[in-house]
């Protein structure tokens, strides 16, 4: 099942292990279940403290696997075979169930000890589901530290039956004790707030007592870690507030045009850049909502004020809040939202497979998404508002070689159907002939560009027509000592790379500022006292 490199390198980790790991695997005759029984005879193979049992008459999912230790109370169970992108996944979780320590905080795991009650986790993931390990990963390790934890990992595309009676439209789709707990990418920080209720109160408590910092940095993406670095580095009093690290890329399946990395993958990319920031002394603040700026005043000080009620001050402020996946606006988009109406195609093709979607948009991003589907669903329909595609040349040659295919250019979405469950179709018009059609399908993919995440500072900062912060060529914004930087800037070209040098550049060019302007009295004495 494992090639001899993956099972040398498998082997390297497994030499951590500290405590016996079992695993115990529901097979039947199946296809899927010799595959599983082939993968686990390798793994435990390259360790004598793995040891494996096989079951046929139990009552558990088949083909699945559970992990646990003796002695220890740990209920964690596979699936299906968690290869692709969760086999990162497998490998965490017997490391962790053979007692080596995860790399989350120790306050974290003293919340996620601290859990009462009973919760049995049910993630629904697809292999090529770039932000389902993450989830998958997170459930398993608070199964691993808690034992009123339950976890099992789903891969829906083997099971289909069980899909559609849960009526799961896009990964990862969790459900907690039965009932639907949270679809999208979650992590650990978020989990353990959504089900430790004190939570968020005690965090607020906790930033409203920070000190002023010298920059504060709103937004984790590759822009706001390359700005925190630089003031950083600088030996300054460094702050970031994210409501996610990492951003947009968190959503990026393949990266090839990052200088000297020929490829990587979004989330590989964002975790790299969140422990980079983590290895100067930078005070990160994870899950945090941006909802008020307020110009500095009297004190010198920039006020960012956040949803649970708390405030940051700064003297300079670096705006870096991205922008997130820009949505239709017609009636049914947002009703069918994850039940049928879904933004990435990587994760959520699977789900489809042989069934009809459409896909919005002509541009790169969704002739790639129409050619990826193709190959997995029965039938794509491509629908541009433009009278002739957008993307590059040689993706629109493959597309139109694609027999399951269909192009409709100078169309313009007019509304997504269901039937109060999920997505049944949905209306365009004509632009040419003003006429309305309808297409009877199952899955609408909308792939048309970018929103910058920039409502919260209307009034405030001068936007462009598009919401974009207007920024000079210093990242400087209309308001002095706030600075902006990456994609929710009027800046062109939005890369990853330019994302980060304008990070890079809006720091610098707030220390510039820093060092030009006399700090007030209070922040003075702070950064004495630090």
């Amino acid at each position: 099942m494992l090639d001899e490199n993956l099972k040398t390198q498998l082997k390297a980790y497994l030499e951590r292990l500290t405590r016996p790991v079992r695993m115990v695997a529901s097979l039947d005759d199946g296809d899927g279940s010799r595959e599983m029984q082939a993968l686990l005879q390798d793994i435990e193979a390259l360790s004598p403290l793995i040891s494996l049992e096989v079951r046929r008459d139990d009552a558990e999912r088949k083909p699945s696997f559970a992990l646990t230790s003796p002695g220890q109370d740990i209920h964690l169970r596979f699936a299906g075979l968690p290869m692709g992108h969760e086999f990162t996944s497998l490998v965490l979780a017997l490391l962790q169930v053979g007692g080596y320590p995860p790399k989350v905080t120790a306050e974290a795991i003293e919340q996620a000890k601290g859990l009462q009650g009973q919760f049995l986790f049910e993630t629904y993931f697809s292999q090529s589901c770039q932000n389902c390990p993450d989830v998958v990963q997170a459930l398993n390790l608070l199964a691993v530290l808690n034992p009123n934890v339950r976890h099992v990992a789903i891969d829906g595309a083997l099971f289909q039956e069980e899909v559609e009676a849960r009526e799961v439209m896009s990964v990862p789709t969790v459900f907690l004790n039965g009932q639907p707990f949270a679809a999208g990418r979650m992590g650990l920080e978020e989990i353990l707030a959504r089900l430790d209720t004190g939570a968020e109160k005690r965090e607020a408590e906790k930033i409203a007592a920070k000190a002023p910092f010298d920059v504060l940095v709103v937004g984790g993406g590759p822009a706001g870690a390359a700005a925190a670095i630089y003031a950083a580095r600088k030996g300054i009093r460094t702050g970031v507030a994210a409501e996610r690290f990492g951003g947009q890329v968190l959503d990026t399946m393949a990266i090839e045009n990052f200088i000297s990395v020929p490829h990587t993958e979004g989330p590989k990319l964002a975790a790299a850049l969140e422990q980079h920031v983590r290895d100067y002394d930078v005070d990160v603040m994870n899950l945090q909502r941006a909802e008020t700026l307020v110009p500095a005043g009297a004190d010198g000080l920039v006020e960012v004020k956040l949803a649970n009620g708390a405030s940051l001050k700064s003297r300079a402020v670096i705006l870096a809040t991205g922008a997130r996946w820009r949505q239709m606006g017609v009636p049914g988009e947002e009703e069918y939202r994850n039940r049928g109406v879904a933004y990435c195609p990587h994760c959520d093709g699977p789900l489809f497979k042989g069934k009809r979607v459409a896909v919005i948009g002509g541009g790169n991003s969704g002739v790639e998404a129409a050619i990826d589907l193709a190959g997995i669903v029965a039938h794509v329909t491509l629908i541009e508002f433009d009278a002739r595609l957008r993307a590059d040349e040689v993706l629109q040659r493959k597309l139109r070689s694609l027999g399951n295919v269909t192009i409709i250019t100078s169309a313009q979405t007019t509304e997504v159907l269901g039937d109060g469950r999920k997505v049944t179709g949905l209306v365009y018009k004509d632009r040419v002939g003003g006429d309305s059609h309808r297409l009877e399908l199952e899955g609408v993919f909308v792939q048309i560009g970018l929103l910058p995440n920039t409502e919260w500072l209307k009034g405030t900062v001068e936007l462009s027509p598009r919401g974009e912060i207007v920024v000079d060529e210093r990242g400087q914004t209309s308001l002095p000592g706030v600075f902006a930087a990456g994609d929710c800037t009027t800046v062109p070209y939005k890369q990853i790379v330019i994302a980060m040098g304008e990070g890079a550049k809006a720091s610098l060019a707030a220390f510039d500022h820093l060092i030009r302007t006399s700090a007030p009295a209070s922040a003075s004495a702070v950064a004495e006292a630090v």
